[in-house]
């Protein structure tokens, strides 16, 4: 009987000592420490106000029939009133979008063109271009997004094609003059370009996704130059720039870009997380720039819109993001008031995509 309990003991001792040594040996993927902290909490899963996603991609089966009847569905859980969908393409492709979502729910999408490159080599191409945008337009189309290959992984027989390629410039100028907005993603987070080592905040990220990692030309400051470039050429063009133009890590260099440019918007697909991490100084920066902001979320997953309406609306600290390659930190909430939800939710969007049912909103 002794012996059996000797045994047991050394069995439980020789358990707890591997345990603990693989707890000492165990990577930074595998560490995700449960919270011991006691605060209120208040999640939320359907948005306080109805409100209009400026940025979300629907193609393939999310365009079906009924692929739209599910996003439909999920939509009205979220209170999400208006979906703009970046992804129209053109010419035909875009009727066809248009008539599987927008001819079946008109007032619940809005629908973004989206340029071709191939032959921006030839002469007649700025013309061409800026003709197909403008029958686009016509077609249904509300406005005008640009894919973050422009600056990057767009080439002529010459090189790299600019941001702020001349060739480009009847493009912007049609926008303005019909009055849409061009919803344009330039490159990639700054960290993207820094050393893959143990200083850089999205070394996970950079790990799981190596096809991220940037280096040489372009580097992240010669693509903030050349947008900045277009914004000052197209003054009478409204930009929705995308992500916060990769700096809601820098509020203070964003508000300086958004000062200098009245034509300019920023929506906040996928960084939420850095709001998240500087409640007080963000809920300054929503609140001094209210009507420069809109809604935006980027990949369709709808239980992921859960942790932006909690940052925007409650007062709630420390809880997760969805995402640890993105965010490996806790979020506290900016509690921002009803007016300036309201502006960010919805009526930013209102006022500068035409075409949207206001009746959708409430009044005031």
């Amino acid at each position: 009987m002794k012996l059996h309990r000797l045994i047991s003991a050394a069995v439980t001792l020789g358990s707890a000592a591997f345990v603990s040594l693989h707890a000492q040996e165990m990577g930074f993927e595998e560490y995700e420490p449960e919270s011991t902290l006691v605060v209120p909490e208040n999640p939320v899963t359907s948005a306080r106000f109805p409100f209009v996603d400026v940025h979300n991609h629907q193609r393939g089966r999310g365009m079906t029939k009924e692929g739209v009847d599910q996003v439909i569905a999920d939509m009205d859980k979220l209170n999400m009133a208006v979906m703009v969908n970046l992804s129209g393409g053109s010419g035909n492709s875009l009727k066809d979008i248009l008539r599987n979502s927008k001819q079946r729910y008109p007032d619940r999408f809005a629908v973004f063109a989206n340029p071709s490159y191939d032959g921006i080599e030839d002469p007649d191409y700025p013309e061409r271009t800026a003709t197909q945008f403008q029958a686009d337009i016509k077609a249904g189309a509300q406005g005008l997004k640009i894919f973050k290959n422009l600056g990057m992984y767009a080439f002529d027989p010459l090189g790299r094609v600019r941001v702020d390629d001349p060739r480009l410039d009847p493009l912007w100028a049609k926008a303005g003059e019909l009055g849409v907005p061009v919803l344009i993603h330039v490159g990639d987070p700054a960290q993207f370009w820094l050393p893959h080592d143990g200083s850089n905040e999205r070394w996970l990220e950079l790990k799981q996704k190596p096809g991220r990692k940037r280096s040489g030309d372009p580097s992240f400051e010669q693509l903030i130059k050349e947008q900045i470039n277009v914004y000052k050429k197209h003054p009478n063009t409204t930009f929705i720039v995308a992500h916060f133009m990769w700096m809601a890590n820098d509020l203070n260099q964003l508000a300086g870009y958004l000062d200098m440019l009245p034509n300019i918007v920023v929506e906040m697909g996928a960084i939420i997380y850095d709001p998240g991490r500087q409640p007080r100084r963000a809920r300054a920066f929503f609140e001094k720039y209210q009507d420069r902001i809109l809604m935006g979320k980027d990949t369709w997953a709808p239980a992921e819109y859960y942790t932006y309406f909690r940052v925007l609306e409650t007062a709630d600290e420390y809880f997760p993001y969805y995402r640890k390659r993105h965010a490996f930190w806790r979020l506290y909430g900016l509690d921002l008031s009803d007016e300036v939800l309201k502006k960010v939710y919805y009526k930013n969007a209102a006022r500068l995509i035409p075409g949207i049912n206001r009746d959708l909103f409430p009044q005031g």
